[in-house]
């Protein structure tokens, strides 16, 4: 097996009782910035509270970064919200997917996005 320059085979020990460093995403990976993750772990946790989502995923791929939210862990998500830099110019760097692959929503702004799966119910009085 062979390995690019810097890199080494995940089998092999590192030695020396110093700890791994963490290193930053390549260059060439789509990742979500710090508010993006934190307004997504934010309508996670209201989901999460309410007993409706229990579980999630994170992919940074090369092309796109996604979070996916599950049911159970053992399903299919229920919703992927995913960022994909190339369709900035066009429909929108995000995008929410439902289970069947339908996108339900797509656009520009991280908020407007995710309004269409952080519906709240509101109680109207006469």
């Amino acid at each position: 097996m062979t390995f690019g320059s810097g890199e080494i085979d995940p089998s092999q020990s590192l030695g020396g009782g110093s700890p791994a460093r963490s290193s930053p995403a390549p260059v060439n990976q789509v990742t979500f910035s710090r508010r993006e993750l934190k307004r997504i772990l934010d309508l996670y946790g209201r989901k999460v509270a309410a007993g409706e989502w229990r579980d999630y995923a994170i992919d940074f791929l090369k092309d796109r970064a996604v979070f996916s939210v599950f049911r159970r862990a053992s399903e299919v998500p229920l919703y992927r919200i995913e960022k994909s830099p190339k369709l900035a110019r066009r429909q929108g760097t995000y995008s929410v997917i439902s289970a069947t692959g339908l996108i339900v929503r797509r656009g520009h702004e991280l908020d407007r996005v995710l309004r269409s799966i952080d519906v709240s119910l509101s109680l109207v009085v006469n």
